[in-house]
This record gives C-alpha cells, structure tokens and sequence, in this order.
C-alpha cells in the first residue's frame, strides 16, 4: 500500500514542483502558536510539516532548535500533551503532518498507546533519529499494514552502499537523506560530494528522496533539491518563528504569503 505521505509527495513532484516540508518545534510559544503556525505554513503551500517533540537530550539538534525545545519544555509541553493538541485540529490541517521525536519519549509514553494515539491524530510519518535501523522492529512490530503511517528513515553520508540498499527495501513514505555530518543547523557547510551522493540516492530509492540539516535559505533549498525530490528545512524556519520574520519563511515558497 503506498502511504498518504509518499502519494502527496509523488503528486507534488509529478506536478513539477519539489517537495517542501518545513520543521517546526511544538510548543515553542505555547500549543496555540503552534496550531498557528501549522495553518499558516500549510496556507503557503508547504508539502507537508515536520513536527519537533521538546526533548531533554536532543543528540541530533543544533543550538537553534535546542533552544526551541527548552523553551517549548518551559511551555509545560509534552509528549501526550502535543499529541491530544493534534487530534484537537486534525481536522483542519490538509497536509501530512509527519512527528519527529527521539526514542526515549516514545518508550515512557508505551509504544503500542503511541502508535494508537498519533494513528487518531491523524499523523502521517514518524522520524525517530536515535532509532537505528536495525532496531526499528520495535516500532515497525506494533504497526499493521493498514496504519497509514510512514516509518521514515535517514540515511547519511558515510552509510556504506549495502546499509543504504537494505535501509531503501524497507522504507516508506519518504528517504531522510542527511546532508552533513553532524546536528541541526543553517550554518552547517554541505561537501562538495553531496549532489553525487543525493543524485546517487535517488537512483536507487524506491520512494521520493529529501534532503535535510544545514538548509538556511531559498537557493540553499533549490541547490541541494536540483538532484532530488524535495528538502526538509529545520533551523532556519524555527529561528525565523520565534523572531516572527515571516518573510524568511515565505521566501521558501514559490508564492509569496503572509500571515
């Protein structure tokens, strides 16, 4: 069964347009800003939108989405709190909402009632970046083949060739192609091997590709997606947020919108 996440991508892309998924951090600002921001992002014509879960120990964050995190943990968010928010406004978001969060939250929250719960949140993908690969059972086990949930996974630069085309048998949804190696942020510096390695990628890839970590503006986005099928822009969206510089944010998309 192709997943609701992957088909909207793969109408975007047939439709000549490159997928454009912006991260943002719930809770940063409070739940309503966030019920905000997912309207006025998927208003602007976003693909679909990554939703950050605060979290104590984000190993994969940089500094600018850390500090989002600390400041949405401020906000008294959590895990079951932003979840029950979602389902609240399930209804009113049109676009695949896709929950980024590391393992340790999902395990205190219990994996079945997490996957029943974001299931009737309508969430579309989950992206899970301390979960390896070869543990991703504990996940994929209490998922059916029915839940049209994407488990996304990431694949980085240094992953040897047999690892990428075992990742690529069981993906779904869409590839998390990282392009630098290391955390989160827009000053991040891409090698000059990345469009072989993404041009690389999607020749292989059974599902669309997207490219994420270290994109912090509109040419930075066409550059890294010239080979791919969309990108994925984290930092760069958080800190123009929390600044409420919305022409930042509305310079990713093709047609200009304001909130």
């Amino acid at each position: 069964m192709t997943k609701t996440l992957q088909a909207v991508i793969e109408q975007t892309t047939t439709q000549g347009n490159k997928a454009f998924v912006p991260y943002i951090m719930a809770g940063d600002g409070g739940l309503e800003k966030t019920k905000d921001t997912i309207l006025y992002l998927q208003k602007s014509g976003a693909t679909a939108i990554e939703i950050g879960i605060p979290f104590s120990d984000p190993v994969a964050d940089g500094p600018t989405i850390q500090q989002a995190g600390l400041r949405a943990l401020a906000q008294k968010v959590s895990l079951r709190k932003i979840i029950a928010f979602l389902t609240t406004i399930k209804h009113e978001v049109k676009i695949p909402l896709v929950i980024m969060t590391y393992l340790n939250p999902i395990i205190q929250y219990g994996i079945p009632k997490f996957i029943s719960d974001i299931k009737e949140a309508n969430i579309k993908g989950l992206i899970i970046p301390d979960m390896p690969f070869e543990e991703s059972s504990i996940i994929n086990d209490v998922l059916v083949p029915d839940d049209d949930i994407a488990l996304i996974p990431l694949i980085s630069l240094t992953s040897p060739q047999t690892r990428i085309e075992k990742i690529l048998h069981e993906s779904e949804g869409f590839v998390y192609a990282v392009t630098i190696n290391g955390i989160t942020g827009s000053g991040s510096a891409f090698s000059q091997d990345l469009q072989h390695h993404l041009k690389k990628l999607k020749s292989i890839a059974p599902i669309p590709v997207l490219a994420g970590f270290g994109i912090s503006s509109h040419d930075h986005a066409v550059i890294v997606g010239e080979n791919i099928d969309g990108v994925i822009v984290g930092s760069a969206i958080v800190e123009a947020l929390h600044l409420n510089d919305f022409a930042t944010i509305d310079a990713f998309f093709p047609q200009q919108t304001s909130i």
